[in-house]
């Protein structure tokens, strides 16, 4: 299976900035455990049923993110919205 690069945008990156770093690293390993290994798995839901399938919701990390997939030839999952309490 590909491993899909994870990248941030817009909100997400924002949010993702401001995470502490015992957090930041907890959430980079479960991106890296789930998302980027199978972004259509691991009790992801379509942001929008019925609508495009490559726009994505997941929990990661106890972390509600919502994302796009792209791909091939690249293979990008970005994340656009983090919602982390």
């Amino acid at each position: 299976m590909s491993q899909y690069r994870i990248q941030y945008a817009g909100e997400a990156e924002k949010v993702y900035r401001g995470m502490n770093s015992q957090f930041k690293a907890q959430f980079d390993r479960a991106m890296e455990r789930t998302l980027a290994r199978d972004p259509y798995g691991h009790g992801s839901t379509p942001a929008s049923p019925g609508q495009e399938p490559t726009r994505r919701l997941a929990t990661v990390a106890g972390a509600i993110v919502r994302y796009y997939i792209s791909g091939p030839p690249l293979l990008v999952v970005t994340a656009v919205q983090i919602v982390h309490i």
